[in-house]
This record gives structure tokens, C-alpha cells and sequence, in this order.
């Protein structure tokens, strides 16, 4: 029921924010096809707490805010390996281990590795991500694990 009320909630409020426009008329037809989305949905069966994952809403800010200095220091050097020493460009592709519990938690992971410049997730399984980086060094930060960590803290 909860997930039910925040898909209804958030429905709404993008309903609201997007419209502009609030006579009587438009906001009970707003009313009317959030209802009938909702009642779809419900009747798919896909409100549930995977496809909907209010636990996570509070942390995510603070991981995107982590995520985007990690895109720019990734970019920084990239750049710096293209730029300033090509030779230094030594291409790996590796399986690092995963501590995530949920297909969500490996699906962000995944995405987290593939939005940082310089590296690529090939496949993902329960326990472990395949990956192509651009350099070794990549490797190493990956396999240290602080993205594996900052990714496991957003999804428990």
C-alpha cells in the first residue's frame, strides 16, 4: 500500500509541476489519469518494492553528488592519458566482485562504472561485474572497491 501512495504522490506532483494550469476542469482530469495509471499498474502487478525504491530516495542526492566528482576526475584523467602520454593507454577488460544485494544495487553499480569515462561494464552477474577499462589504474580504483561500498551503503 505504501509504494502504491508514493507512486500516486509522485504522479501527482509531476502532474502539478508540469501543468500550469489548476481550474477545476483540468485538475480532476489530472486527478482521473493518475487514478487510471495507478489502476493499470496495480493491475500489472509492477508496484512493488523493487520497482519502486523508497528506500533509497533520501540517500540518492549525496550519491549523485558523489558520482558526479568521481565523472569529473575520471574525465580529468582521461584526458591527461590522451593528451599528455597516449602510451600510458593500457586497455583490460577484468571481473571484479560485487557486495550488492539486489538487482537494483547491481544495475546502479553497473551504470555508476559505465557513466565514469575510461571504463565499461560488460556484463554483470549476481556476485561480480565484467569490465573494460582504458587504463590498468582504473582497474585498480574499480577493484578497491569505494564505489562498490558507496553503492552498497545507497541500496541497504
Amino acid at each position: 500500500m505504501r509504494h502504491i501512495l508514493f507512486l500516486t504522490a509522485g504522479l501527482a506532483f509531476l502532474w502539478l509541476a508540469n501543468s500550469g494550469h489548476y481550474s477545476g476542469l483540468i485538475l480532476s482530469l489530472g486527478a482521473l489519469s493518475i487514478a487510471f495509471v495507478v489502476f493499470v499498474t496495480i493491475k500489472m502487478k509492477v508496484v512493488d518494492a523493487e520497482s519502486q525504491p523508497v528506500r533509497i530516495s533520501y540517500r540518492i542526492p549525496l550519491y549523485w553528488l558523489w558520482l558526479s566528482k568521481q565523472i569529473i576526475l575520471s574525465n580529468i584523467s582521461v584526458v591527461k592519458k590522451i593528451w599528455f602520454s597516449p602510451s600510458s593507454i593500457d586497455p583490460a577488460v577484468a571481473r571484479i566482485k560485487t557486495s550488492q544485494t539486489s538487482d537494483l544495487g547491481r544495475v546502479i553499480y553497473a551504470n555508476s562504472i559505465t557513466l565514469t569515462p575510461g571504463t565499461v561494464t560488460l556484463d554483470v552477474t549476481e556476485d561480480e561485474v565484467e569490465v573494460h577499462v582504458l587504463c590498468r589504474e582504473s582497474l585498480s580504483l574499480l577493484q578497491n572497491g569505494v564505489m562498490d561500498q558507496q553503492v552498497k551503503r545507497l541500496e541497504s
